[in-house]
C-alpha cells in the first residue's frame, strides 16, 4: 500500500510558481524549490519527476489562475467595450504595483518565460501560444461589442487592435519591471485606450 503524501500539493505547487516567478526558469535551482516549498528533493521528484515537469505545472497554474481573471473582466456583460479593456488594464496596472520581490515587479510569468524559453522549449511554447489565442480571441470579442455599443470607435481591425492592446500589456509588464511606477503605467494605459476611441 503506497504511503499517502504528507504535505499540500497544490501549496508546494504555489510555492514552486512563485519561485519560478521571482526567478525564472533557469535560475531556479532545485535546492532555491526545496527551500520555497519545505519539501526535500526525493519528495519533489516524486511528486513532480522532474523540474521541468514542476515547471509547466506551475506556469499551467499561472496560466488558469491570471488568464481566467482576464477573460471574466473581458466578457463581462455589465460593463461596454471599452470598460472591459479599461478594467482589464487597470488590473494591469493594479498586478504590478502589488506582485513585487525586493521592491522590483515579478512582472508576468507568461511574458518572462516567452523571453526565457519559448523559443527553444516546445512545450512551453505551445502553453504559452494557446494562453495567448485565448487572450486574443477575448480581446477581439471586446473589441467589437465596443463596435456595437459605440464606446470603441477605431476603425481598425479589431484582431489587429486586439494584438496592439495585448503587446501594450506585455510592455507594461516589462517596463514595470524596469522600474515604471504606477503614474507612468496608468499613463500608457490611457494612451492605449485613446487608440481604441480617437
Amino acid at each position: 500500500m503506497a504511503r499517502p503524501r504528507m504535505f499540500d500539493e497544490e501549496r508546494a505547487l504555489d510555492a514552486a510558481m512563485r519561485t519560478f516567478w521571482e526567478k525564472g526558469y533557469e535560475s531556479t535551482s532545485t535546492q532555491d524549490l526545496c527551500e520555497a516549498t519545505g519539501l526535500g528533493r526525493s519528495s519533489i521528484y516524486n511528486t513532480f519527476k522532474s523540474k521541468h515537469d514542476l515547471f509547466e505545472r506551475a506556469l499551467a497554474r499561472y496560466i488558469d489562475t491570471m488568464t481566467s481573471g482576464q477573460l471574466a473582466t473581458l466578457e463581462d456583460p455589465e460593463r461596454s467595450g471599452a470598460d472591459r479593456i479599461r478594467a482589464l488594464l487597470a488590473t494591469i496596472v493594479d498586478n504590478e504595483t502589488e506582485y513585487r520581490s525586493g521592491g522590483r515587479s515579478l512582472g508576468c510569468l507568461t511574458v518572462n518565460t516567452t523571453v526565457e524559453l519559448a523559443g527553444r522549449d516546445a512545450r512551453a511554447a505551445g502553453m504559452l501560444e494557446r494562453d495567448t489565442s485565448r487572450r486574443l480571441a477575448a480581446l477581439r470579442a471586446a473589441i467589437e461589442q465596443g463596435r456595437r455599443d459605440g464606446s470603441i470607435t477605431s476603425t481598425r481591425d479589431a484582431g489587429a487592435l486586439a494584438r496592439f492592446v495585448n503587446a501594450t500589456i506585455g510592455g507594461m509588464r516589462v517596463s514595470s519591471q524596469g522600474g515604471a511606477d504606477r503614474a507612468t503605467l496608468e499613463a500608457i494605459a490611457e494612451v492605449a485606450m485613446d487608440a481604441l476611441t480617437p
